[in-house]
């Protein structure tokens, strides 16, 4: 402890209960009412807190006040201390029943166009009061086939199979117990760039359009809906459902002019997120196309492209660490090179007296 700041610890006493007391307000908000009402903002927790969990993340935003990366962190430092069982089987997200599910490439898809809950259409302006509209109830028909967009442009060889033919799908590692080492593979771009800050993957995404990433995206398919988590239990010897959470995938159609070696095809960027968060799950898209640059022999000359860049500074924790720990007490540095500036700066002064008294002039 720096010698400056002993006796401290009443001071930090009184500024627990005054951010407390900010924080009371005239009417107690409980967190279902956040979990029910803010399921967009709750979503983003969950997704840069590694967590899903709605009540969980909901009761992080109270605690925070709103601070959205105070919830993250606090979601994130909970869940160091849950235990782990197992890891579950990977999401079928082909046989996802959307609430929500629209492309951008075609207008006519098997199944449809479902617009679910968006603000895509409405206006923004504000409502002098909010209210719960009468939802049409479901007509009770048999839901047709929904394949995936990019599953039919493939039957065509028009885009990029999801995996080589000769591919054995690897044992991914989990960034949460290993450090990053570089160059990551794209499992493990994908873990970091689902828990990376959604500012900050929206402004990389937005730069890939602007001609800072060499992609030229066409949204294929968007959907929003609940899934099935299946867990093998090693006791019992095969897959048995867990629960179910809600998903926003995103795959996104990159243009892609060929190769020597490889025809002029498609190419792919993908994005999965917890809960309803479109604007994630595209930005993700966007970036990870873009950090494949050296899989189709692209040059890599924007910050998009540059996996250190991405993978070191999108995680919101980390870069809320760094950032904030510069209010905490730095007396000792501070005073280290303020000596330092006096010393250099004296020195130059004698060196400038010197040069004046020797000048001709």
């Amino acid at each position: 402890m720096y010698v400056a700041v002993k006796g401290g610890e009443k001071a930090i006493e009184n500024a627990h209960a005054l951010l407390a007391k900010r924080g009371s307000g005239q009417e107690r908000v409980t967190a279902q009412q956040i979990s029910e009402q803010m399921g967009v903002l709750v979503s983003r927790v969950m997704n840069e807190g590694s967590l899903y969990d709605p009540e969980l993340a909901a009761k992080a935003l109270l605690q925070a006040q709103g601070d959205v990366l105070e919830a993250i962190t606090l979601l994130r430092s909970y869940r160091t201390t849950l235990p782990r069982f197992g890891v579950t089987a990977a999401l079928d997200t082909g046989a996802l029943p959307p609430e929500r599910r629209i492309s951008a490439t075609f207008k006519d898809i098997p199944g449809g166009q479902q617009l679910g809950a968006t603000f895509d259409y409405t206006h923004r302006l504000l409502a002098e009061e909010l209210h719960t509209p009468e939802v049409p109830a479901a007509q009770g028909e048999a839901a047709e086939a929904m394949p995936r967009v990019t599953d039919l442009l493939g039957r065509s060889a028009l885009v990029e199979p999801d995996h080589p033919q000769d591919w054995a799908d690897p044992e991914p590692g989990d960034l949460t117990r290993e450090p990053a080492t570089f160059p990551m593979s794209r499992a493990e771009r994908l873990q970091a760039l689902a828990r990376g800050d959604e500012g900050f993957l929206l402004s990389l995404g937005y730069s890939t359009q602007r001609g800072f990433g060499n992609t030229h995206p066409f949204a294929g398919e968007v959907r929003i809906g609940e899934i099935e988590v299946l867990f093998e239990a090693p006791e019992i010897g095969h897959e048995v459902p867990i629960g179910r959470i809600e998903v926003t995938e995103c795959q996104m159609v990159n243009q892609f002019v060929g190769s020597a070696e490889k025809p002029p095809q498609f190419t792919r960027g993908y994005g999965l997120s917890f809960g309803r968060a479109e604007r994630k799950a595209m930005s993700m898209a966007l970036v990870d196309r873009a950090l494949r640059a050296a899989e189709f022999g692209e040059r890599a000359v924007s910050p998009a492209q540059d996996e250190e860049f991405v993978i070191s500074h999108c995680d919101n924790v980390q870069a809320t660490g760094f950032v904030e720990h510069l209010k905490l007490p730095h007396y000792v540095d501070f005073q280290a090179e303020l000596v330092l500036l006096r010393q250099l700066g004296a020195e130059f002064g004698q060196s400038t007296d010197g040069r004046a008294s020797n000048d001709p002039d």
